[in-house]
C-alpha cells in the first residue's frame, strides 16, 4: 500500500504537469520555442543522476528523508520530460494515450494479483529484453537522424509498449511479494521508482504510436 500511495503522487503530479503542457491555453505547450528543448535536455540530466542514485545506492534511497527528496526530484524531471513531448502531440492522441496506459497498468496489476505465472522466476529474460529494447532504440535513433521511416519508428514503439508493459508485470510482483524474487519491505522507494518509470515509458511509447500522424 505504502509503495501504490507513492505512485499514485506521482502519477497525480505528472498528469498535473502535461495538463498544463497540453490542456491550458498560452501554457508552455502552445510556444514551440528554444527553452523546451533545454528543459528536456536539464531534465533528461537530473533524471539520470537521479534514477542512478535511486537504482544503485542503496543508502540514499533508504535514508528518510533523503530518499523522498531523491523521489521528489526524480519525479518532477521525469514529468517536465514527459509533459514537454506531449506538448508535441495533438491533444486528442494525449488523452487516448493516458485513457490506453491507464487501463494497462490496472490490467496488468490485477492480472499479477490472480496470476501463477511467476515473471520474477525469469530475470534474466528480462535482462534479455532490455538489451533488446536499448538496441533497437539506438538502431532507430540513427535511422531515424538521416531519413524519417514511419513503420520503423512504429515497430520500434510498438516492441517498447510491449516490452515495458512486460517490465511492469515483472516489477509488480516484486512488490506484491510470494514470489520467488520480491521486494524488501524496505525498499519501497525502489519500488515506487520502477513501477512509475514503467507506466510513464508505456504512456510514451503509446504516444507514439496514436499520435504518429
Amino acid at each position: 500500500l505504502q509503495v501504490y500511495a507513492i505512485i499514485s503522487l506521482q502519477l497525480l503530479v505528472t498528469v498535473g504537469i502535461i495538463a498544463v503542457f497540453t490542456f491550458v491555453p498560452g501554457g508552455p505547450g502552445s510556444r514551440r520555442v528554444a527553452w523546451l528543448t533545454h528543459i528536456v535536455s536539464l531534465c533528461s540530466a537530473v533524471f539520470l543522476v537521479t534514477y542512478l542514485v535511486l537504482a544503485c545506492c542503496q543508502g540514499p534511497r533508504r535514508r528518510f528523508p533523503w530518499n523522498i527528496i531523491l523521489l521528489s526530484i526524480f519525479t518532477l524531471a521525469m514529468g517536465l520530460m514527459t509533459g514537454t513531448i506531449a506538448s508535441m502531440y495533438q491533444t486528442n492522441a494525449v488523452l487516448i494515450a493516458m485513457l490506453i496506459t491507464a487501463i494497462v497498468a490496472i490490467t496488468v496489476t490485477i492480472f499479477c494479483f490472480q496470476t501463477k505465472v511467476d515473471f520474477t522466476s525469469c530475470p534474466g529474460l528480462f535482462c534479455v529484453l532490455g538489451i533488446v529494447v536499448m538496441v533497437t532504440g539506438i538502431v532507430t535513433a540513427i535511422v531515424l537522424s538521416f531519413r524519417y521511416v514511419p513503420w520503423l519508428h512504429m515497430l520500434y514503439a510498438a516492441i517498447g509498449a510491449i516490452a515495458f508493459t512486460l517490465f511492469l508485470a515483472y516489477d509488480t510482483q516484486l512488490v506484491l511479494g510470494n514470489r520467488k524474487n520480491t521486494l524488501s519491505p524496505e525498499e519501497y522507494i525502489y519500488g515506487a521508482l520502477t513501477i512509475y518509470t514503467d507506466i510513464i515509458y508505456i504512456f510514451t511509447f503509446i504516444l507514439q504510436i496514436v499520435g504518429r500522424d
